[in-house]
């Protein structure tokens, strides 16, 4: 079981640097390529999401990352200081429609980006709390065969 975690400043240039450590530990431990694409778009929106809240909310608080692998699967945690997360739209399209035409074009909505998330990984939970919201997304690995190394 290898644990990975990552404290990050808010800032959109450490998107980058997560997604960089991210792919690297998954690929390490058996990923398909497949799914590290998935996982790369996901952990993008994930933390994005968990920047922009922090820029706004905790600028003094670093968001928090996480991946670890075991029982046959990844797991990836973003934790983020912000408001917690509201109910994740069913109609996301909808909801980029509906936005008012004098707000920021470059800003997606927190709840938009966690939508994007969940149609990403088959295996997500969104657990809304007092200091912020924990996004955890988990993968299946494929069965190592004995003696292999990565």
């Amino acid at each position: 079981m290898a644990v990975v975690e990552l404290q990050l400043s808010p800032l959109p240039a450490h998107v980058r640097t997560a997604r960089l450590v991210v792919v690297a530990a998954a690929r390490r431990a058996g990923l398909d390529d497949e799914r590290v694409d998935e996982l790369r778009l996901a952990l993008g929106e994930a933390c994005s999401r968990a920047v922009g809240l922090h820029r706004l909310h905790a600028p003094d608080q670093p968001v928090l990352v996480t991946v670890q692998d075991d029982a046959g699967r990844l797991t990836v945690v973003v934790t983020d200081c912000g408001p917690a997360a509201g109910p994740v739209p069913d109609d996301v399209a909808g909801d980029l429609l509906e936005g008012d035409a004098e707000e920021d074009d470059d800003v997606v909505a927190p709840d938009v980006a966690l939508a994007v998330v969940t149609g990403l990984v088959d295996d997500v939970t969104v657990e809304p709390g007092p200091g912020g919201t924990t996004v955890t997304m988990r993968w299946p690995l494929a069965a190592r065969q004995p003696g292999t190394v990565l």
